[in-house]
């Protein structure tokens, strides 16, 4: 049966835009229709900056309709609308403020898709959150629908002033240009496997193919288990002195409003009334560790957000963790993302020392991590100041 392939790829233009997903269409539409669905035949269809979600909307129900696989790629932006805070894909007219009515809400690909047979769809998906979708991401996953298959990745915003390019996307690509479509899990693999340091601190998705329909009905499908390769953080704890209040929203509010200092002087106080109550190690005060650590990287302070993930990794091991517990092999994954942004040469060295000792023995799952950092210490030292 022929298959049906939907290529959508959306930001917004201006000062809004963190990533040009559009760069990654001509390399994709290099490919074969055929290798892109890994059926023998398929039609495409091919959104790039749509400017209405309407129009997306009109897409998504007309590929979701077609009876044969269906494989989505997603390249994008993903950003809260600021009434629900529910996560949406951003259009070309999308702003921070319009996010509810000029971007598509995500639950809408969610639907579409909900009726077709399991097994039958593929997303691949490449998006760069912004600075409210990620802190949002610590606590949600990003449900695509449990009959769908889901592999790619989230990165967190990119440094000030840079417009990022969907490298997994373009890895992907890359990989079916050379005219053989391995199994979905595989091609996700060996396009992580490909990507530079600068992917360790994303969220990975991964959600396997549901079962295929039988005669006389469909085979049970397991428990859905959403787009989160690793434990997310545990419930928020509530504020020590006002329960009632959630303070993650009062901390969202001042980023939002770019008083970073505030947002870190209210998640240490929560951190430190944490410690005192349940200890250093419990999951109540490292929760709030790795809060300020995001809340430094937010405030583009790349060598204090890697300084206190080094510090969550090192407390975490300490109290008897494993070196391959998820929750530890994130906190080193995150350090190694945000050293990789420290710029002054002497906090790159003596951050990057710490991070080699924490590599040593917390490899990850993704193989080279240890001699990457190796690599570029002997490059800064040989480079002068």
């Amino acid at each position: 049966m022929p298959g049906t392939v939907l290529l959508l790829a959306a930001s917004p233009v201006g000062k809004s835009r963190l990533v040009d997903a559009a760069s990654v269409l001509p390399v994709l539409a290099a490919v074969p229709p055929a290798v892109l669905s890994g059926t023998d035949t398929a039609n495409v269809v091919e959104l790039a900056d749509p400017l209405e979600p309407q129009a997306v909307l009109t897409r998504l129900r007309a590929v979701a309709a077609t009876p044969g696989p269906l494989t989505v790629f997603i390249a994008g932006q993903l950003a809260l609308d600021r009434r629900q805070h529910l996560p949406h894909l951003a259009l070309a007219r999308t702003t921070p403020a319009t996010v509810r009515y000029t971007a598509l809400p995500w639950q809408w690909i969610r639907e579409e898709f909900r009726l077709r047979s399991p097994g039958s769809t593929t997303l691949l998906v490449d998006l760069h959150a912004d600075a409210e979708a990620w802190g949002w991401l610590r606590t949600h996953a990003l449900d695509s629908g449990r009959n769908n298959a889901v592999f790619g990745r989230i990165a967190p915003p990119p440094s000030r002033r840079t417009v990022a390019v969907p490298a997994y996307m373009k890895t992907i690509a890359t990989i079916l240009r050379s005219g053989w479509r391995p199994p979905v899990e595989q091609l996700h693999q060996q396009a992580f496997g490909r990507l530079g340091p600068d992917a360790y601190g994303d969220v990975v998705l991964t959600v396997p193919p549901a079962p295929v329909a039988v005669p006389g009905g469909f085979v049970p499908r397991p428990t859905y288990r959403p787009e989160q390769p690793r434990p997310q953080a545990p419930d928020r704890p509530k504020a020590p002195d006002r329960p009632q209040e959630d303070p993650h929203v009062q901390i969202t509010a001042a980023v939002q409003a770019g008083r970073h200092q505030d947002a870190d002087a209210l998640a240490l106080a929560h951190e430190q009334a944490a410690a005192r109550a349940h200890g250093v190690a419990s999951e109540q005060a490292l929760h709030w560790s790795e809060v300020r650590a995001d809340l430094a990287m937010f405030a583009r302070d790349s060598a204090r957000s890697c300084r206190i993930w080094l510090t969550v990794a090192e407390t975490r091991l300490t109290a008897g963790q494993s070196p391959d517990a998820a929750t530890v092999e994130k906190a080193v994954d995150r350090a190694h993302h945000q050293w990789g942004q420290v710029r002054d040469k002497t906090q790159a060295q003596e951050l990057g020392a710490l991070l080699a000792q924490l590599r040593a023995r917390v490899p990850g799952r993704r193989p080279g991590a240890l001699e990457n950092v190796q690599k570029q210490l002997r490059e800064l030292q040989a480079t002068p100041f």
